[in-house]
């Protein structure tokens, strides 16, 4: 025997083999169809017994393992059934004569056979036949599986016969000897009357009828059965059937002790069997007496009601530690025939799934170890991908994941071997992904941003890139760059930097026929690759909002008579501190974004690759309101530092807008990053409220800029100097040019002033003003100018008064006065303020006879009200005035 059956299990030797194969030519989707009916009546209660018959059926079963039918009568074919297409009359004779000749192929061995004919009507079909079926077609053909049943019984009926026949003791008679195929030659010329051969034969013949018991359902028979011919076969050193009849009673144990099964079918078997279920769940309560009630133990009609049989059965059968003592005592046996490695392979693999289900890992691990190691004729590539795929799958079955996937991958490499003419690339990839969880190595980007990895990161970095290959010879670009960004992403940490730089130009090359996308690729399985997005390329630690300009930024109208109503709240203590980050990125920021402005976002990124990192189409991604992102290219150094990098945008309605993340293209990869998926990103809050389009204003002046910048009062001021001189008396006209550069009209205009180091016994009215002439161009629609005069008219008051030039000895003297409002009101706020005097200043010459008044600041726009705001400052030459004072001594 060549080619091992890997499913076997211990359970399948109480099973009767059934083969089912097509005559000519049949569409293989009909076949399969009408195979899984007949396969699907798997057990069948005997009529007139409480015996349940076991069925295994095959559609491809080699003639050559046939030939061990004696040795275990289970691997013998005892029912073959055919299925073909006749159409006509004319075909029938030559189709009956195929049928004929596939019995031929098992012969020897056949209890009965079946051909079902599809498509034939007429005078043939209505013949009564006993082993021919006739249907109209595939669909009409509702009695196919009350003919399987039929023709199981006939089974059964054959096999009876032959247990009655090999089981009654016949004096005198001589017993055959029941030899396995490579033994033939080494019996010819033996004593056939020596005591030694008649035990051997004795031995072998009592395996045998264990076997037949077994397979009818007599399940305490075949255990007596096995252990006479133990002894019997264990005293003529007959190693190879004694191991033969070790296995036997080592499957009818595992079958009493375990009646749901080895093979991983759970609940399949005995679904059928009606008292026998009972049964079984009787024996199975923990701590209880096992007994089993077997009606048909000793007679041949299998009706028996003594249940004294129930002691022999305890006794005979082996305790689940015992099974495996005895499993491996076999497989010792096994051992020594070179020829006996197929035998020996199934063996393992069956004593395997026997400790799965006791759960003896360890000792499951040795079978299989031992398995791997046994020498088998040349197998071809199918059948060693069979042969791996079955031996991972049992590892999986213990518990061992690591091990499982490393046989599957070899398997998978298997597939394409350079020896197959077509590859099988897709079966490769297939056994390639089931891999994974055997390396802890999962295809969703977001198991990997937890921070701690699991598993040997060069065992997964080679896997991935034999997915990357084996698609890649699939003919499938997308998933080829999917992969390959997905070992970029997770395994950035662990790759060199020549290895950083290989993949990433492999991945440039693959981009270039296929860009990368953040699709999900679906599998012909069902099974969806997420998107990989390059979070890592550039890195990102911080993303903050940027206020507008202070130009742009929004202020909210106050009165300039009224006072500030306090719109505090009530403190409310709470113990419940949220640190959760997506509270903190949710959470609204104090400033505001206008509609139709230009809006930043920072973000500190850094570059972890050894070379430079061009990032492209960069920009933000955004919910909440309509919002055109502006992308930016990037161009970061190797390995560099923080470096800011900001991101601009124009929010287009109003509402609520959250800074989601950003999207980039790298190495033609189109990725989105999300802020939730970014591992140790600082952010103080990433949603902001977008207020309507807000009006814009622009102002100039006739008077030319002063030298020196005035600080404003506040940081939300913008300021401008201008600077002029005058003598006291002269006037001067300042024109302010208003222009609207937005897009929303000008409504109202608001003029206020206001002095600094107010001098209050030097005040004058330095500045007037009319609104009449500005008000009535207003509304100022966009693109529209007016102009605004500012009359400046110095008049100081020198009159005699002793600390006057004391009140003046310092750096100037600032004006600071009225808010006005015009043309409806007007207030007085002067603040005072006194600077020490410094007696000792000497005095300077000069011309007394005019005064320089400079730096005029245009401090505030409100752009709410529209409301222009200016601030007045007068400098004052300390020469002279001191030069003044000495003139009023001499000559008052």
């Amino acid at each position: 025997m060549s080619v091992p059956d890997y499913m076997q299990c211990a359970e399948d030797h109480q099973t009767l083999l059934v083969v089912v194969q097509p005559i000519g030519i049949v569409p293989e989707e009909s076949f399969f169809r009408i195979y899984k009916r007949i396969s699907a009546v798997s057990q069948v209660n005997v009529r007139d017994s409480q015996r349940v018959l076991y069925i295994r059926y095959r559609h491809h079963y080699p003639p050559e393992n046939n030939e061990w039918g004696d040795f275990q009568t289970h691997r013998k074919v005892v029912g073959l059934i055919t299925i073909t297409d006749c159409s006509s009359a004319k075909d029938w004779p030559q189709t009956f004569e195929k049928f004929h000749v596939q019995k031929e192929m098992y012969g020897s061995t056949l209890y009965d056979s079946r051909l079902f004919v599809f498509g034939l009507q007429g005078e043939i079909a209505e013949q009564p036949r006993t082993d021919v079926a006739f249907y109209p077609s595939y669909d009409e053909c509702e009695t196919v599986e009350k003919r399987i049943e039929d023709f199981i019984e006939s089974l059964f009926i054959v096999l009876e016969s032959k247990r009655l026949d090999r089981a009654t003791d016949k004096s005198g008679d001589k017993i055959p000897l029941l030899c396995v195929p490579f033994e033939k030659k080494d019996f010819v010329g033996l004593d056939t009357d020596s005591r030694h051969y008649k035990k051997r034969c004795q031995g072998r013949m009592r395996k045998h009828v264990g076997d037949l018991c077994l397979q009818a359902g007599m399940l305490q028979d075949s255990l007596v059965h096995y252990h006479m011919a133990v002894e019997l076969l264990r005293s003529v050193n007959d190693f190879l059937w004694l191991g033969a009849a070790l296995e036997g009673l080592c499957s009818a144990s595992v079958i009493y002790h375990y009646p749901g099964g080895t093979g991983g079918k759970v609940g399949s078997r005995r679904a059928q069997g009606g008292s026998l279920s009972a049964e079984a769940g009787n024996r199975h309560r923990p701590g209880a007496q096992e007994v089993l009630i077997d009606p048909g133990a000793l007679t041949s009609n299998g009706i028996n009601a003594d249940t004294s049989a129930e002691i022999g059965r305890a006794k005979n059968c082996l305790s689940p530690e015992d099974i495996i003592d005895k499993y491996k005592e076999a497989i010792s046996y096994y051992g020594k025939y070179k020829n006996a490695g197929v035998i020996e392979l199934e063996a393992c693999v069956k004593a395997v799934r026997v400790l799965a289900i006791q759960k003896r890992s360890m000792e499951a691990s040795e079978f299989l170890q031992n398995a791997v190691y046994i020498n088998l004729r040349q197998l071809s590539e199918e059948e060693k991908i069979q042969r791996y795929s079955i031996l991972s799958e049992l590892y999986e079955r213990i518990g061992f994941h690591r091990k499982s996937a490393f046989f599957k991958r070899i398997a998978a490499m298997q597939c394409a071997a350079p020896s197959i003419p077509e590859p099988g690339w897709r079966a490769c990839y297939k056994l390639l992904l089931e891999t994974l969880p055997g390396y802890s190595l999962s295809l969703d980007p977001k198991d990997f941003s937890k921070g701690t990895h699991r598993g040997w990161a060069a065992v997964q970095m080679r896997l991935l890139h034999e997915l990357v290959y084996a698609s890649r010879r699939m003919g499938n670009p997308a998933l080829s760059v999917r992969h390959l960004s997905f070992l970029l992403q997770t395994m950035l940490d662990f790759l060199s930097d020549q290895e950083k730089k290989d993949v990433t130009q492999s991945l440039e090359s693959y981009t270039a026929k296929c860009p990368g996308t953040m699709e999900f690729i679906t599998l012909p399985d069902g099974l969806k690759l997420p998107p990989v997005p390059f979070t890592k390329l550039p890195i990102v630690r911080s993303v903050k909002l940027l206020n507008l300009p202070t130009s742009l930024r929004p202020h909210k109208i106050k009165s300039l008579l009224g006072q500030n109503v306090s719109t505090k709240s009530p403190f409310i203590y709470s113990p419940i501190i949220a640190h959760s980050r997506g509270e903190e990125r949710t959470k609204k920021i104090d400033f505001q974004w206008v509609q139709g402005d230009v809006c930043e976002v920072q973000l500190m990124v850094y570059n972890p690759m050894p070379f430079e990192l061009r990032v492209e189409n960069m920009g933000l991604l955004t919910t909440g309101v309509e919002f055109e992102s502006l992308p930016a290219a990037l161009s970061l150094p190797a390995e560099s530092g923080l470096y800011p990098v900001t991101l601009v945008g124009v929010p287009q309605t109003t509402g609520q807008i959250t800074i989601n993340g950003y999207h980039t293209s790298v190495f033609g990869v189109f990725s989105d990053c999300l802020l939730d998926n970014l591992p140790g990103v600082k952010t103080n809050g990433c949603t902001v409220e977008v207020i309507p389009a807000l009006p814009r204003l622009q102002i100039s002046t006739s008077l030319p800029r002063s030298a020196h910048t005035l600080q404003p009062s506040s940081g939300d001021e913008i300021s401008t100097s201008v600077s002029v001189q005058l003598y006291n008396g002269e006037t001067q006209q300042l024109i302010i040019k208003l222009e609207n550069i937005g897009t929303e009209p000008l409504e109202t205009l608001e003029v206020t002033a206001k002095t600094v180091n107010t001098k209050e016994k030097l005040y004058g009215d330095f500045l007037s003003w009319k609104l009449e002439d500005t008000l009535s161009q207003f509304p100022l629609k966009p693109g529209k100018i007016a102009t605004f005069v500012v009359n400046i008219k110095v008049k100081l008051d020198f009159s005699c008064q002793e600390n006057l030039l004391q009140d003046l000895n310092d750096d100037g003297i600032s004006v600071s006065g009225l808010p006005l409002s015009s043309p409806f009101r007007q207030v007085v706020k002067p603040r005072v303020e006194a600077k020490p005097v410094n007696p000792q200043e000497s005095s300077k010459g000069g011309d007394f006879s005019h005064v320089k008044v400079s730096d005029i600041k245009i401090s505030k726009i409100c752009f709410y009200c529209s409301a222009l705001c200016f601030v007045l400052k007068c400098s004052w030459m300390k020469e002279h005035l001191h030069g003044w004072n000495l003139f009023l001594r001499e000559n008052i």
